[in-house]
């Protein structure tokens, strides 16, 4: 009795024990990475003679289609795209047949779109091949993109084909038959092409649509076809430009009179009075914050009616004696709320600016307030100093030279010397180019796709300059080598007879 008692007090001890252990899943295996594996095709890949409207591709697990929209695409380019659909182990793949045009070759790619269920591996590097003529085109064409306003290779064009008696407004109405992107170096390679001519442009196509749709868009043309051939060679450069300047990097900043730092206008205040900023670091003068090389300005909350320069005083401190010195102000051109104050200004120096009752007023005819700002100026030791060797095949006044610093243009003049000298630059990082002024006219020009002209070309400096307070830099400016010898805008390496 006592043996069975025992026996049955270790059951209950054992169960209670087993209801509060931790209740583990089992461990799975490895991480599914394999992509799935293509079985068969049907009908069977790079045949002649067959116009294909039904492809059934078998692959050795389940699997699913994503992004086709982005993903598969059919080159020449048809009306309307492949339908894609992923029927357990299968992909049906359903071309419309009446689109397809004779004694042409078609290459279906499928990107990453077919992937596996369980992990999503992506099944690359699958294309289909087919010709409804006797023979598969296998000529190429190969080239570059470069963005015309800073003469620096671009990578996100897209480069478009057309048949070669299409007219110039073919790209604002019709899809391409061929496209490709240009790759990080801005190059890019069309394969399986048509032995015969055909019309090239570059689009940055900020809608996907594959057309050009002007304002918002950049594009690219040659003046002549291209003509494949058997072997890649650089054949066309295309040089890509926005018909809105805004969109033409380094064109709005080509006036050295930058707005750049300058406060954003006050929305409240421009309700509550004639007011103004003044924009110089006047919290410590015994601080060397003043840029001796600009002008100082005055932003109102609206725009200036009157400016009255002789209700201005400027002064500078010169052993404890406070002496005027001569300025001038003027209201801005292109911003009616901004005044240019410009003078001669010393270094490490300290100035005082006075701003008397009536100095300035609005329409309504509201005095700005009288204000005293006391500033001081850089020294000489807080510049770096730069000279830019330029070669003489780049002198004279159809060459423009051009510093900047991030998207501020600091330099911008017809180069009529061979040395460049700056003296006083702030530290930071700079660029340079070069610009072909063709027509003389003392700025680049952008192209104009329906009147067939093409952009101004730009010389780059693709070298950062890294400019360092009080150190003197001398530089050598050369063309990059990508573009010696290359093809000036709107040429090719072939143009017709």
């Amino acid at each position: 009795m006592r043996l069975t008692l025992l026996c049955l007090l270790s059951f209950l001890v054992c169960g209670l024990l087993a209801g509060c252990a931790n209740i583990v899943p089992p461990q799975g295996g490895s991480k599914d990475v394999t992509p799935p594996a293509l079985l068969s095709v049907s009908p069977a890949d790079s045949q002649l003679n067959i116009r294909v409207s039904r492809i059934e591709m078998r692959f050795n697990e389940y699997v699913t289609v994503n992004n086709a929209a982005s993903e598969v695409t059919i080159s020449p380019i048809l009306p309307f795209p492949p339908n894609v659909e992923a029927m357990g182990r299968r992909i049906i793949v359903t071309i419309p047949d009446t689109l397809l045009q004779d004694n042409t070759t078609y290459r279906v790619s499928f990107g990453k779109a077919i992937q596996d269920i369980r992990e999503n591996n992506p099944a690359t590097g699958l294309d289909y091949i087919f010709s409804t003529g006797a023979y598969f085109d296998s000529m190429k064409l190969s080239g570059y993109v470069v963005n015309a306003a800073t003469g620096k290779r671009d990578t996100g064009a897209l480069v478009v084909l057309y048949d070669a008696s299409s007219s110039d407004s073919i790209v604002v109405r019709q899809k391409p038959q061929y496209a490709v992107k240009a790759d990080v170096s801005g190059n890019f390679r069309f394969e399986g092409l048509p032995g015969r001519p055909l019309k090239i442009f570059a689009l940055r196509d900020a809608n996907n649509n594959m057309i050009y749709d002007g304002a918002d868009e950049m594009i690219a043309f040659l003046e002549q076809t291209v003509q494949p051939d058997t072997v890649f060679r650089e054949q066309a450069a295309l040089f890509l430009f926005s018909e809105n300047d805004s969109l033409n990097p380094g064109v709005a900043a080509t006036d050295p009179r930058s707005q750049r730092g300058l406060p954003p206008r006050d929305k409240k205040a421009a309700e509550e009075g004639f007011s103004y900023t003044v924009i110089a670091d006047t919290s410590d003068s015994r601080k060397r914050t003043f840029d001796i090389t600009r002008r100082l300005d005055i932003r109102f909350n609206r725009a200036i009616a009157s400016l009255n320069p002789a209700r201005v005083n400027l002064s500078f401190d010169s052993a404890g004696v406070s002496i005027e010195t001569a300025m001038e102000i003027i209201r801005d051109s292109t911003a009616p709320d901004l005044a240019r104050l410009s003078a001669d200004w010393k270094e490490n120096t300290l100035y005082t600016l006075r701003l008397l009752k009536g100095f300035a007023q609005d329409s309504a005819g509201t005095d700005a307030a009288p204000g005293r700002y006391t500033f001081r100026t850089r020294r000489d030791d807080d510049y770096a100093k730069l000279q830019v060797h330029i070669p003489s095949q780049f002198a004279g006044r159809q060459f423009i030279f051009e510093l900047l610093r991030d998207n501020d243009t600091v330099y911008h003049k017809p180069v009529t010397d061979t040395l460049i000298t700056f003296t006083r630059l702030a530290p930071g990082s700079y660029s340079m180019r070069i610009i072909l002024d063709k027509n003389e006219n003392g700025k680049w020009d952008r192209g104009d796709l329906f009147g067939r002209r093409q952009p101004e070309t730009v010389i780059p400096y693709n070298t950062p300059i890294n400019l360092k307070a009080g150190w003197e830099n001398l530089i050598d400016f050369e063309e990059p080598r990508a573009r010696r010898g290359s093809l000036p805008p709107g040429r090719n390496a072939n143009p017709p007879d």
